[in-house]
């Protein structure tokens, strides 16, 4: 029992350490999204099973679903947005919005 949360910890310590190296707002919410949904699903499985296998399985399960809810709710951000525009022969196009846009200069 005492290698398990050994291995637990050091397994928790290494999961804040990567996602503290994400660079980009999505992979941050990715990271955090694994860790609240590992912790939960181990919360979850030790509940259902009440033995370390149903603990490991839920955790897992956890951290894939977290991921992927955290990677798919991360808002656009300013270079993934792009704006309509006229150009002076009428044709409309688009394009990544500029800083007229955002400082309501448009």
């Amino acid at each position: 029992m005492k290698v398990f949360r050994t291995t637990a910890v050091a397994a928790a310590l290494l999961a804040v350490a990567l996602a503290g190296c994400a660079s980009t707002e999505r992979e941050q919410r990715a990271g955090t999204g694994a860790l609240v949904g590992a912790a939960g699903g181990a919360l979850v499985g030790q509940a259902l099973g009440r033995n370390t296998q149903s603990t490991v399985v839920g955790a897992a399960g956890g951290a894939l679903l977290g991921a992927a809810v955290g990677t798919m709710t991360t808002p656009q951000g300013r270079s993934e947005q792009l704006c309509r525009y006229r150009s002076h022969d009428g044709r409309v196009y688009t394009a990544p919005c500029d800083d007229r846009y955002y400082n309501g200069n448009y």
